[in-house]
């Protein structure tokens, strides 16, 4: 019943396609679920729980620490390439799995233990400086999470398929991970019934541990033959280096390749602007009169996360395949900057010509952010990772591990290092942060450009970037 059902939205996938895609759909489907989850749970944590006003700190004190949050976190991630380049060389692809979920689950299970002390015996209990420990563990803990565990497995995904399967099963991986999405960020609205947040951290941790049989199933039941990608890839991956070679090498190739070059701006350049309009909606949330305390901003939070993951579902159920055959990679790759243009102008034009409440700028830019988010999930991610298809098991991996954890943190500190300079001024913070976000487009649109052109002269001719 599942393959009929899977085969009415998705009928160019064959019934081993559908097998394989499924699997992984349903693998994708538990890592984001915990990702949101822990994503809306880092700022509720951040906001509300770390920094409270019975232990000396000032109101609003983790919302003004949130942009240095952000600036930290690039240099965490680059202990955690360090330590996944490593792994890459020592273990299997999918026993990296194995390790990685396992350390996340226990530190999930460590927080949700020390969050639940806190909610039995009270915040003096743990103790000012301990429980901003625990805030800034949450924060950096959940950053590292969502840039180490879905760059492992789109580097997995993206390593054992082929790009025709590609264009037909990533819609498909993209839809169960938007499934995922909407009811780990539903679990937010429940915060209160559920008995707390520190209840949340181990169901995040119990999701992370179960990604470890379904990546055990999917090695089990797949032909093998089904689990190899781009041939001339595929015999780069033998390829064995030491610590600091191996660590060095996807630098090496994303600072000598232009074509990686040009990929690392495509998915990590709109983070800058996509930080700034995170901040402004979030540092309105924390001032609306809508949502109060702990409970009320983790309910904002499910709000934010239902809506946009629920209106991605939809899109990626229903349209990311059709917009990829229709205008296949190339002309893709220019739809998010597009549209995030004509956001950014429309809340601009609004703002500046209309005289709007905390709420009302709330909604606008919750309606924005939503907007972003879906396109971003449903075009801009499975498009930008079709373009690692045409490349060796190092650009695949570790190059990529560069572009996606590194790269993207870079880019969200040098976001967080605008709002932190505009954050004492909604009014800076709204306008030049939109002048500044539009700047970014531009030269995120000329690099979408050259990118698409080159990857179709690299599937035209069968080779790959080494």
């Amino acid at each position: 019943m599942i393959h009929r059902v899977i085969h009415r939205f998705f009928p160019d996938l064959n019934d081993q396609e559908v097998q394989k895609f499924s699997i992984l759909s349903l693998g994708f489907f538990t890592i984001v679920g915990a990702y949101w989850l822990m994503r809306l749970l880092k700022e509720t944590v951040m906001y509300k729980i770390a920094f409270p006003i019975e232990l000396g700190w000032a109101c609003g004190h983790g919302r003004m620490m949130q942009p240095l949050a952000k600036s930290l976190s690039p240099l965490m991630i680059i202990l955690v390439i360090l330590l996944y380049s490593k792994l890459i060389d020592r273990y299997k692809k999918q026993t990296l799995f194995y390790i990685i979920c396992s350390g996340y689950a226990l530190f999930f299970t460590v927080i949700g233990i020390l969050l639940g002390i806190k909610l039995s015996m009270g915040s003096a209990c743990l103790g000012k400086s301990l429980l901003a420990a625990v805030g800034w563990a949450v924060y950096l803990g959940t950053e590292s999470f969502g840039s180490l565990i879905i760059t492992l497995f789109w580097s997995f995904v993206v390593s054992i398929s082929k790009t025709d399967e590609a264009k037909k099963g990533f819609p498909l991986i993209i839809a169960g991970g938007q499934l995922g999405a909407i009811i780990g960020s539903s679990l937010n609205l429940f915060t209160e019934q559920l008995g707390g947040t520190w209840i949340l951290f181990f169901i995040a941790a119990a999701a992370i541990a179960t990604i470890i049989p379904i990546i055990v199933y999917l090695m089990k039941v797949v032909p093998e033959s089904q689990l190899i990608g781009n041939v001339k890839a595929h015999a780069s991956e033998d390829k064995k280096e030491g610590f600091v070679e191996g660590f060095l090498t996807g630098m090496q190739l994303l600072c000598t390749k232009p074509y990686l070059m040009g990929i690392l701006i495509i998915s990590t350049i709109y983070d800058i602007a996509s930080q700034i309009m995170d901040y402004q909606m979030h540092s309105l949330a924390d001032i609306s009169s809508l949502f109060h305390g702990e409970i009320g901003f983790s309910q904002f939070q499910g709000i934010y996360g239902i809506t946009t993951n629920t209106l991605s579902f939809a899109m990626a159920l229903l349209g990311t395949s059709f917009l990829f055959k229709k205008f296949g990679i190339r002309r893709c790759l220019l739809i998010y900057p597009s549209v995030f243009a004509c956001i950014v102008i429309t809340f601009l034009g609004l703002y500046m010509n209309m005289t709007l409440s905390i709420n009302q700028l709330l909604f606008m830019s919750l309606c924005a952010m939503v907007l972003i988010k879906t396109v971003s999930f449903t075009v801009n991610n499975p498009a930008k990772d079709i373009l690692y298809i045409p490349t060796s098991r190092d650009a695949r991996f570790k190059t990529k591990g560069w572009i996606d954890m590194f790269g993207s943190r870079t880019t969200k500190m040098i976001g967080s290092r605008v709002t932190d300079t505009l954050k004492h001024s909604f009014n800076e913070l709204i306008i030049y942060g939109g002048l500044i976000s539009l700047g970014i487009i531009g030269f995120w649109v000329i690099a979408a450009i050259l990118v698409g052109k080159k990857n179709e002269q690299l599937v035209k001719s069968g080779e790959i970037v080494e």
